[in-house]
């Protein structure tokens, strides 16, 4: 029986280049050597910022598009509208 669960690892956390950086060490998804990183950068105008963030894994060839599609559309997605419920502009 496969779990539903995820574990991952944090890998780099700096406050001052406001960067993270974590693994996925298990995954009910088919992939490995995953990689990801979550850094802010400020936006001059207004009281804002840049959020960019990236992933790198490898998976089956045939699994590519939809673990792409996974991670950015599903994963990346649902957090960014997590932050930005949580501190958005009110």
């Amino acid at each position: 029986m496969t779990s539903s669960k995820s574990r991952e690892k944090l890998l780099s956390l700096s406050d001052y280049d406001y960067t993270c950086t974590y693994a996925i060490l298990e995954s009910p998804m088919e992939l490995s050597d995953y990689v990801a990183t979550l850094r802010l950068s400020p936006v001059t105008e207004g009281n804002r910022c840049f959020i960019e963030w990236s992933a790198e894994f490898d998976c089956p060839p045939e699994k590519v598009a939809e673990l792409a599609e996974t991670v950015g559309g599903g994963m990346f997605q649902s957090g960014l509208d997590a932050l930005k419920k949580r501190y958005g502009q009110r």
